[in-house]
């Protein structure tokens, strides 16, 4: 409890006293004053230590007008609301919270100490000794520790390691200013955090302390304070059979909570929050940790509670946490429902914005393709396209091994020349190409460089802190000299499965037959014929939404092919057997396939730039014969995956796909029976999940 209380008070700032108080701590000294004073109004009455003591009163009010921050931070972090204002708001506050009851423990211990044995002194001589053995560690601390501290900082520069002599030097300091008033019988954990508080947060070893100090707490000191709390709670003196102590576990909680919230609730008020987050802030500020629950068996052991009587309290301090998720649950639905929607896909996207992609390669084998597309996705120069070219590299014990940990963002580097000898491939590459034909179009180069179990997380990542609108992938099946695809890369097919279903995103997966050994397109001359195949649902809405880019490209001739159901059989294929869909649901997404339609035709269409085709189609069989028929007709063919969507024109189709993830279209142009020459480009659209999608992790809700 020493290193954890140092600690604490290492990472608070005591001179926030001493400024105008902010909106956090405002909030934090109002939930402290209304739960202290209801905590001193009702605990007399509860008959804790058998009779009146205000002593206890006073610090059981104060304990329980308290926040646990380091509990607190934890999980705000882990529940990814931190970077919210609210997130900010309720952390900064803990913080106050619980540097101002700790202080004001710290100060009543010296009117009040807890002991198990009398120290034999008068009490007006214990209070002139340890408040001078504490005014004396103080300004010591605060006068001494940062000459020492910045004279060990400056000497040892951030890169370098830090001399043993300079940390011996810095931690006995430490000690030394932490025993000076526990050598006067005042508490070492609380003069620990005594001189936390004015040491100095910031520099090379407070950071050091810090960390180390924290791995030991996790790895060693919860585990074993736990159990010591457990072994201290003896449960064969625990009298659940009294009314009373069910009545003060209850009476604790209430007032640890109800306390705050109505603190939080008038200062809201006065701050101008909406209700409910004043009432959330007040239900994250009520939550209690290990100091709480120290005191509580501390208090024991000394005699001054009895062992039902710290039970209760123990338990009272789990309850204050058990709820957070639900809160933090809370805060999030209802920052969904006030957030604007921010999807990422082509469909959505401002076209007076750029266009982001992220284009995933294997190695050099992709880069002619990825330079093909990256040419006929660039649309006009204004707003332009940004790319990121990012090579997946499974991490091997061999690449593992020459992994070297350097200073900045990425803190690891490949050593390994092989990989250095690709990277620098295809860099020269896309950097040939955009020193060329630059205008409007930026590259940048990232890396995926994982084992295959976490390189779909990486990448989904990794798109997320882009904003990218699309994400490319390469097929995982290449293709052979004589123009069939091999088995492929099991590795590579697992990937792009998982980034189908949990992309931030859109996804493509490109099929390369023969789209990387044309000549590069350019915008001088007619190259390739492109054609996109328009069913309906949500991905051929986005296949479309990405054909209009490649249609403002003058070097394309752009086909857009509509399947539509002969209208003899539209009403009847509802009513097939097998074929189960909403009738409204189906209406509506042909209401939006027919208006997307209609602005892509009068946009592109109308104007001349794109040629149209209809197919009118019976069933799936009419529909593979249709598809094997453009066979050898266009370089690339863009298409949507389909997803769950039902229709006529392709059911039964999924029954006999190799490639799932493919889609029932995509699978047949990719298949080893369509042309050896044509590309293929799948698409799905990014797959909107919970309430809104796009809350970012700085979402403001304050």
């Amino acid at each position: 409890m020493i290193c954890y209380m140092l600690v604490l008070g290492i990472e608070m700032d005591p001179y926030v006293l001493l400024k105008a108080p902010t909106r956090d701590a405002k909030v934090a000294y109002a939930g402290m004053l209304s739960t202290f004073i209801l905590a001193c109004s009702i605990t007399p009455l509860l008959n804790y230590t058998g009779k009146f003591k205000i002593n206890f009163t006073l610090t059981l009010s104060t304990a329980l007008s308290s926040t646990a921050s380091p509990v607190l931070t934890r999980i705000i972090t882990s529940c990814k609301i931190g970077k919210s204002d609210i997130g900010r708001l309720v952390i900064a506050a803990g913080m106050h919270s619980d540097f101002i009851s700790t202080l004001l423990i710290s100060i009543g211990y010296i009117v009040y100490p807890i002991r198990e044995k009398p120290s034999g002194k008068s009490r007006i001589q214990e209070v002139v000794e340890m408040s001078s053995a504490l005014v004396l560690q103080t300004v010591i601390t605060a006068k001494v520790s940062p000459i020492i501290m910045n004279w060990v900082n400056n000497e040892n520069p951030e890169g370098k390691p830090i001399k043993g002599s300079h940390l011996v030097l810095s931690v006995a300091f430490m000690g030394l200013v932490c025993s000076c008033s526990p050598a006067y019988g005042y508490s070492p954990m609380l003069s620990a955090f005594m001189a936390g508080i004015f040491l100095p947060s910031k520099g090379r070893v407070s950071k050091y302390v810090i960390s180390k100090v924290n791995y030991l707490l996790t790895t060693i000191f919860y585990p074993i304070f736990f159990i010591w709390m457990g072994f201290e709670a003896d449960f064969r003196e625990f009298e659940p059979g009294q009314i009373g102590t069910w009545a003060r576990l209850f009476l604790l909680f209430v007032i640890a909570t109800v306390g705050k919230v109505t603190g939080t609730v008038i200062s809201g008020l006065l701050l101008g929050f909406h209700w409910p987050e004043s009432v959330a802030l007040g239900l994250l500020l009520s939550v209690k940790g290990h100091y709480q629950i120290y005191l509580a068996i501390a208090a024991n052991t000394a005699g001054t509670t009895s062992t039902t009587t710290s039970i209760v309290l123990v338990i009272a301090v789990f309850f204050t946490v058990v709820y957070i998720p639900s809160v933090v649950s809370h805060i999030i639905k209802r920052a969904r429902k006030r957030a604007p929607t921010h999807r990422m896909a082509l469909e959505w996207l401002d076209p007076s914005k750029e266009l982001r992609l992220m284009l995933c390669v294997h190695g050099p084998q992709n880069v002619p393709a990825a330079i093909n597309f990256i040419e006929i996705s660039r649309g006009t120069t204004d707003p332009g396209i940004e790319v990121y070219v990012t090579d997946m590299i499974e991490l091997t014990d061999k690449i593992a091994a020459t992994l070297v940990q350097v200073d900045g963002v990425d803190n690891m580097r490949v050593t390994d020349q092989s990989v250095i000898d690709m990277r620098e491939e295809i860099t020269t590459a896309v950097q040939d190409y955009e020193d060329m034909n630059g205008d409007g179009v930026t590259i940048r180069r990232m890396l995926a460089l994982s084992t295959f179990n976490a390189m779909p997380h990486d990448i989904c990542n990794l798109a997320e802190e882009l904003v990218a609108a699309l994400i490319i992938l390469p097929f995982h099946k290449t293709q052979r000299p004589d123009g069939t695809l091999d088995a492929g890369h099991s590795g590579f097919r697992y990937v792009n499965r998982k980034v189908l279903r949990d992309a931030p995103c859109s996804v493509g997966i490109l099929v390369d037959r023969g789209l990387g050994l044309m000549e590069r397109i350019s915008r001088l001359h007619v190259s390739p014929n492109i054609a996109v195949i328009f069913i309906g649902g949500k991905d051929d809405r986005e296949a479309l939404a990405y054909a209009g880019r490649v249609a403002r490209h003058p070097g394309v001739k752009l086909t857009v092919i509509r399947f539509l159901v002969e209208t003899s059989l539209e009403n009847a294929s509802r009513r097939t057997g097998n074929y189960r869909v909403n009738v409204a649901e189906q209406e509506e997404e042909m209401k939006i396939d027919d208006e997307c339609f209609a602005q892509f035709y009068e946009r592109q269409v109308a104007g001349g730039h794109v040629a149209y085709v209809e197919k009118h189609l019976a069933n799936s069989s009419e529909t593979y014969s249709t598809l094997t028929s453009l066979e050898g007709q266009y370089a690339l063919i863009i298409v949507g995956r389909g997803g769950r969507a039902n229709s006529v024109l392709t059911m039964g189709m999924n029954d006999w796909q190799q490639c799932p993830e493919l889609g029932p279209i995509g699978d047949v142009l990719s298949g080893s029976d369509f042309s050896m020459k044509t590309s293929v480009l799948i698409i799905q659209q990014h797959n909107v999940k919970g309430e809104l999608d796009g809350l970012d992790d700085d979402f403001s809700i304050m």
